[in-house]
């Protein structure tokens, strides 16, 4: 997508600290300085501690008011989020009211033209994730974005995603893996995709277009609106479905232009 970008990667322990370390590492690069930051890694709030919530939202919160956009994947097995008690879950670090939450679609092409594009959902455990966080509140830029209760909890949450972008291994991204040619999906390429076209712009801004969320709300004609689908996976049948506007499996949709 940005085949001129420069790219530092960023490595740490699979741990907590480490996660941390890494994208406050990223965020404070006095070298690369990077203007864009790319997440492809989470998991259901319930699995983190409040602690944990809170020092992540916070780095990444410090890489919005740096100019910095943290692009997050949304998860790969909607509404239930990888869990199995019956209740719908959104995936965090996606769902920090900062970070640019990436859901997934699936694309149908011909002749190199958008024939159709729906809420990505495969299967239970290959979906688009969405839904209301349970902890960080309604942002002011989702005040008008009829984001509804949390279905379990009624928490008036943040909405997940903000964006979406195609998702579906079935129509996904030819990659090439220790010399292999692979084609590959989910939300993880949802976020550098949505990262690479961030950086374009930056490019042709000349400058960081710096935290986006107030801008793309306030006018969501930047997005190709997906209004067709739903990741509902938990095992009581619950979860989102997409509709005109915003909604809690693809955002505002397919971010095109700003």
């Amino acid at each position: 997508v940005a085949p001129g970008a420069t790219i530092a990667v960023y490595f740490a322990p699979n741990t907590d600290q480490g996660f941390l370390d890494a994208i406050t590492s990223a965020v404070h690069d006095t070298i690369n300085q990077p203007s864009v930051i790319s997440i492809s890694w989470g998991s259901a709030e319930l699995n983190w501690t409040t602690q944990a919530l809170d020092n992540f939202n916070d780095a990444i919160q410090t890489a919005a008011a740096l100019g910095v956009n943290v692009c997050v994947a949304s998860g790969d097995s909607g509404s239930r989020d990888g869990e199995t008690d019956g209740k719908v879950h959104v995936d965090f670090p996606a769902s920090s009211p900062y970070a640019l939450a990436c859901g997934g679609t699936t694309l149908q092409v011909q002749n190199n033209q958008i024939v159709a594009e729906i809420v990505w959902n495969d299967s239970t455990d290959s979906a688009s994730g969405g839904g209301v966080s349970s902890y960080f509140p309604l942002p002011d830029y989702q005040t008008n974005a009829n984001v509804p209760l949390e279905i379990d909890t009624k928490f008036k949450g943040r909405g997940v995603p903000d964006v979406a972008g195609d998702a579906d291994p079935n129509s996904g991204y030819n990659v090439l893996v220790d010399g292999q040619q692979l084609v590959i999906g989910g939300t993880s390429a949802v976020a550098p995709l949505m990262a690479g076209l961030i950086a374009l712009l930056n490019e042709q801004n000349k400058k960081r277009i710096g935290f986006i969320h107030p801008q793309i709300y306030a006018d969501p004609s930047v997005c190709r609106d997906i209004a067709v689908g739903n990741n509902k996976t938990t095992s009581k049948d619950t979860g989102y479905s997409a509709g005109p506007g915003w909604d809690a499996c693809s955002g505002l949709g397919v971010l095109s232009h700003l």
